[in-house]
């Protein structure tokens, strides 16, 4: 594992697509407990290199409901974005994440961590990615129905500030969704 995060921490695929030099930024380890794969680091996250270290992070921290403490020990969270990098911003906020990481360092990231008991897939890419075909129309209906993909995965909306909307319309997702997601975090970080 050392040799792994020792080469996609000086990872430059995607380097000459980037406006800024490549900075991968994720947390592993060989005794992860859950898995999340988001998007791709934020400008925040690509200042600092702590993950999640921005609004977006505080939000699933509450959902989750545990500490930063634990949310950044990484024998229990492992952090693995579907861009490893920040992709830099667009018209309408951050571009999507690079296309290059997820394919080459996914599965062997998922090869060294073989006590995952659940991964949180957040928003369209990462569920896409790794549901396929099993994922519903929309993000909405496939988080609806989130229950279909347990107990390997949890599927969540992207938990930015800019998706209160989504769930100002969708009032489910704090009745049942999120204390189903604390429910099962608890019960296996116990």
């Amino acid at each position: 594992m050392k040799e792994l995060v020792q080469q996609i921490s000086k990872c430059t695929l995607c380097a000459a697509a980037l406006d800024h030099e490549p900075r991968p930024v994720f947390s592993v380890h060989s005794d992860s407990k859950i898995i999340i794969i988001g998007q791709a680091p934020g400008s925040i996250v690509h200042r600092t290199g702590i993950p999640w270290n921005d609004k977006s992070g505080e939000n699933l921290r509450k959902w989750m409901d545990i500490d930063e403490a634990t949310f950044y020990d990484n024998t229990k969270i492992a952090i693995v974005p579907m861009g490893f990098c920040y992709p830099g911003k667009g018209k309408s906020g951050d571009l999507p994440p690079r296309k290059e990481c997820a394919p080459q360092w996914h599965s062997l990231l998922l090869e060294e961590m073989k006590k995952v008991k659940l991964t949180i897939l957040i928003g369209k890419y990462a569920q896409d990615f790794y549901l396929k075909k099993d994922k519903r129309k929309n993000l909405t209906l496939t988080v609806q129905d989130y229950k279909l993909y347990l107990p390997q995965y949890f599927v969540l909306p992207h938990p930015s500030p800019r998706n209160n909307i989504w769930m100002k319309k969708n009032p489910w997702f704090q009745k049942e969704v999120i204390p189903s997601l604390q429910t099962i975090i608890k019960n296996i970080l116990v």
